[in-house]
């Protein structure tokens, strides 16, 4: 059995790990037990009732937080020159066709969201290999391929998020940083239960919505009572 830190110790001793607390509660005290000198991001991971292996059962979407994310997201536009151009405009990190096709090609994945345009999907859609593990492959469904380049870049600079439930039926999002206050925090996780309530597929039997824990960078899990949020 791995022995705890004096950190963790401490962490765990401002709060009951076996009570589910309110949503901003639960944000308080994830912002109360983070220790790292950084400013820590914070996740949280909805654990849902449907079965991943279902097609009609696969929940996926986005959503746009209210505050951000508080983290400098890298965009990169992949498309024709005039569309690069509106993308640049727009705040896109990079932006470009071939030679950034190359380098992906190469292992190049220093990046966190990739936009295209439909008419270059031919080209992207060799690079799946790369893309598709890192979670940065182009999706209509997440609003990632498409011609308005401009509008896609300034959504995810703004805090637009996707999610995608694994295998083990949890969603997995970051909802902020530790500087953020408590009120951001709930008011991010809130409009992303919403929104994974709005995309509860009709087949789901049973409880939706299992279980909720928001923890941050390195710090304990802090369990969510999910009758607070529905």
């Amino acid at each position: 059995m791995a022995t705890l830190t004096k950190k963790r110790k401490a962490a765990m001793a401002k709060y009951d790990a076996t009570k589910s607390y309110e949503l901003k509660d639960a944000a308080s005290i994830v912002k109360q037990i983070s220790t790292t000198k950084f400013d820590a991001t914070v996740d949280i991971a909805v654990r849902l009732g449907v079965d991943p292996k279902k097609s009609t059962e696969m929940v996926r979407g986005t959503v746009s937080l209210p505050h951000g994310t508080g983290r400098d997201v890298r965009v990169l536009v992949l498309a024709d020159p005039a569309k690069c151009e509106e993308a640049t405009a727009a705040g896109a990190d990079m932006a470009g066709l071939d030679e950034f096709v190359e380098k992906i090609k190469g292992g190049w994945t220093d990046v966190d969201v990739i936009i295209c345009t439909p008419n270059v999907m031919a080209k992207v859609g060799a690079l799946g290999r790369v893309l598709g593990p890192r979670g940065l492959m182009p999706n209509p469904k997440t609003g990632t391929v498409t011609m308005d380049v401009a509008k896609a870049v300034k959504e995810v600079k703004a805090g637009k998020i996707d999610f995608k439930v694994d295998k083990a039926g949890i969603i997995h999002a970051v909802i902020g940083k530790a500087s953020f206050d408590a009120q951001k925090l709930s008011e991010n996780a809130h409009e992303l239960i919403q929104t994974l309530i709005k995309l509860k597929p009709s087949t789901a039997k049973g409880a939706y919505i299992k279980s909720i824990a928001i923890s941050s960078t390195m710090s304990p899990g802090v369990k969510v009572d999910t009758r607070t949020v529905q």
